[in-house]
């Protein structure tokens, strides 16, 4: 057995998914594998974005400029 320092991940495809995944990992010249991983570091990135937005526009809704701190008052200058 192959010792690796990256964990690994099994996953089982529909046929339809698979075979969109083969078609993309060889257009781009890449293995099943890279494709699938670089693939699911952007979904990552874009549902960590998504999280992150809805977390600002909530925290805008609660935003009161009268409640504010100023860099003066927080760090003591």
């Amino acid at each position: 057995m192959m010792a690796t320092k990256n964990p690994r991940l099994n996953v089982v495809l529909e046929e339809p998914l698979y075979m969109s995944l083969k078609r993309l990992a060889k257009k781009d010249g890449m293995s099943l594998s890279l494709k699938a991983r670089d693939l699911i570091r952007e979904a990552l990135a874009e549902y960590e974005d998504s999280y992150w937005s809805k977390n600002a526009e909530n925290r805008e809704k609660t935003f009161h400029p009268h409640k504010v701190l100023s860099h003066k008052k927080v760090w003591n200058d």
